[in-house]
């Protein structure tokens, strides 16, 4: 599987430790600026409701899923394919269209991710936060 979820911080070290790509909600405002949104002092690690990739897995979430993370902002506000070792924030509006894609192409294991992203609607985007 290569989408784990985890009801402690207990629970990721003794699954891996802390080498994991996190994909967690955006619970910031909607009207904050982006600048805010990717700022490293705005983000927080290990949430109980995110998803996490563990790192022997991220070469294939990175071959598998990058096609459909292309649209990401980063720290420095460029845009571009996803970043596993860095801050990736994707708006509100791109879930959708990720949704679809992912509905299409069927990519390993897309079915939790793409139960998982639903629920991102409610939030202010979310994150792919790398390593």
């Amino acid at each position: 599987m290569l989408f784990h979820t985890f009801n402690s911080q207990e629970g990721r070290s003794n699954y891996g430790g802390s080498a994991f790509v996190e994909i967690q909600f955006c619970n910031m405002p909607f009207q904050i600026p982006i600048k805010e949104l990717v700022a490293v002092k705005n983000i927080q690690h290990w949430k109980n409701d995110s998803l996490y990739i563990h790192i022997d897995d991220d070469g294939a979430f990175y071959q598998e899923y990058s096609r459909f993370f292309d649209c990401g902002t980063y720290n420095n506000l460029k845009t571009g394919t996803v970043d596993l070792y860095g801050i990736n924030y994707y708006d509100p509006s791109l879930t959708d269209s990720i949704i679809k894609r992912l509905n299409t192409e069927k990519p390993v294991d897309y079915e939790v991710l793409t139960e998982w992203l639903i629920k991102a609607k409610w939030y202010n985007g979310f994150y792919i936060l790398g390593i």
